[in-house]
């Protein structure tokens, strides 16, 4: 009987603090990973089953150099909200060198295309001459997306889907 009192209370210990830690806001004096994903954009995606999913939410920032934006992409903008996914936008030249057309087609997509769509927003700027530019540089990319935690899931299961964008064209060349 006190064994199990004792596993109890230390079990209960180490709940409050794990508890406590997720609670806490991460202080990483602006130089962790996890900094700068500061472009916001809006947008839905074509799921792999072929309903539309979303919209969702993307925080992107800029990688190796500007070659490559990588996002976390979210259901909402609420601080709970569930991460669902991560996109790549690499620079066409990049990813089209590097990924056969037989995996690009299945994978990937041009932001080009999905921008032309309408379907696109860029949220949290306010300049409308910096929202042309990233839309200007973002079209100069091919997408690839996976997505972690399907709509319904309770929680993500370990299935990894990779949909494309609304209006993706299949490349030829």
């Amino acid at each position: 009987m006190r064994q199990s009192f004792k596993s109890v209370f230390m079990m209960s210990i180490i709940n409050l603090l794990v508890v406590g830690l997720l609670a806490t806001p991460a202080v990483s004096g602006g130089n962790g990973p996890a900094d700068g994903y500061t472009i916001h954009i809006q947008a839905p995606h074509m799921m792999a089953d072929g309903t539309v999913g979303g919209p969702y939410h993307h925080y992107c920032k800029g990688i190796q150099k500007g070659e490559i934006l990588q996002c976390i992409l979210f259901e909402s903008t609420a601080p709970d909200a569930k991460m669902v996914a991560v996109e790549y936008f690499i620079a066409k030249d990049l990813a089209r060198k590097n990924v056969p057309l037989i995996q690009w087609n299945r994978a990937f997509h041009d932001h080009q295309v999905e921008i032309d769509t309408g379907r696109v927003v860029i949220l949290d700027v306010k300049d409308p001459k910096e929202v042309k530019a990233l839309a200007e540089a973002a079209g100069k990319t091919d997408g690839v997306l996976f997505h972690l935690w399907g709509k319904d899931q309770v929680i993500p299961d370990g299935t990894v889907t990779t949909p494309t964008s609304l209006g993706h064209v299949f490349r030829t060349e």
